[in-house]
């Protein structure tokens, strides 16, 4: 491979993730001004407050001193999720195709399961409410629970994304894996090339169930209603993101709205074998299918509570049997 070659696949893929970067931004605003306003019957915030303009806002506000064993890993935490979220879209670009060691399923999902860790540890170093210590239950004078062992609101939300990640996950990672199915490669240059001889993998028996499963991972890997219990504003309020404020909560808001397009860039390149790239016009597939998943989980997340165990398992155990179904038949 020349030099040139190189600087201008370097270049490709800058200008690729500046691209994509830009139109998440819009994402969270397009979700509650178009989708949640309308439902609500209200006016709704300007498009580009919640992806943009907040953050912006977030980022000339005084932090705080968080209460927590290891302060400096906790407010790192944020910047890991981005940083990993950017990789994968990295990952999914047609010039990474040359490393197959990041551009393989398992790249992908190893990148996702640091994600979903992130909110564990999120929860797990925040001894703050905030920023000042509650601990619970009462230890006061003539207190009924002297000997017990004391927790925080955010361990709460910590035990909630381990049970997540633990089985709550298992839907998306299924619907990853069922493409494989039919291009017989985990590498996503295969599952691309097979797509452009084949037909997007979306428009088999196989390919559809697969996607109805990914869409509701979509949504939980996402935290979103009615999969939000870890960050559920009834009890734990915030969740994982209470202790952050000012540039770190500016972050989180970025994350947000990048990790919402990359999924919808995973599914173009799994399910439809468009990868995204600035040098073609795929690119305006990968920003259809993104919006196509935000106002689906708007409309979805706008009428739905928050579930809880109860609700949880059997939907997760639903999507799970589909997610194995889709792959039995995309071995047939």
């Amino acid at each position: 491979m020349s030099f040139n070659t190189i600087i201008i696949s370097v270049l490709a893929v800058f200008l690729t993730v500046l691209v994509c970067f830009i139109i998440s931004t819009l994402l969270p605003g397009i979700e509650r001004k178009y989708i949640h306003a309308r439902i609500q019957q209200r006016i709704g915030p300007p498009v580009t407050s919640p992806g943009i303009m907040a953050p912006l806002k977030f980022m000339f506000k005084e932090n705080v001193e968080i209460s927590s064993p290891v302060p400096n890993l906790y407010k790192a935490l944020p910047i890991i999720c981005f940083i990993v979220v950017l990789c994968i879209l990295i990952a999914l670009t047609p010039q990474a195709y040359q490393i197959p060691a990041l551009a393989s399923l398992v790249a992908i999902v190893g990148f996702l399961k640091v994600e979903e860790i992130c909110y564990v540890l999120m929860g797990a170093l925040s001894k703050s409410v905030m920023s000042v210590r509650m601990p619970f239950p009462d230890l006061t004078k003539g207190a009924a629970h002297l000997n017990a062992t004391r927790s925080f609101v955010e361990d709460i939300s910590a035990r909630r994304s381990l049970r997540m990640i633990t089985y709550g996950s298992f839907p998306l990672y299924l619907a990853l894996f069922a493409p494989v199915t039919a291009a017989r490669s985990i590498f996503l240059q295969d599952i691309v090339a097979y797509q452009q001889i084949h037909g997007p993998f979306l428009f088999t028996i196989a390919g559809g169930i697969a996607a109805v499963v990914f869409f509701i991972g979509y949504m939980i890997i996402l935290n979103e209603y009615p999969f939000s219990i870890i960050k559920a504003k009834s009890d734990v309020i915030e969740g994982p993101y209470m202790e952050y404020a000012a540039k770190y909560r500016a972050i989180v808001y970025l994350t947000r709205g990048f990790f919402m397009f990359v999924l919808g860039a995973i599914f173009s390149v799994l399910f439809i074998g468009v990868p995204p790239s600035i040098l073609s016009a795929g690119i305006l597939v990968n920003i259809a299918v993104a919006l196509i998943f935000v106002f689906m989980m708007g409309i979805l997340s706008a009428f739905s509570p928050v579930f809880t165990n109860r609700q949880l398992l059997p939907t997760i155990l639903g999507a799970t049997l589909l997610g194995v179904l889709s792959i039995i038949l995309g071995l047939l």
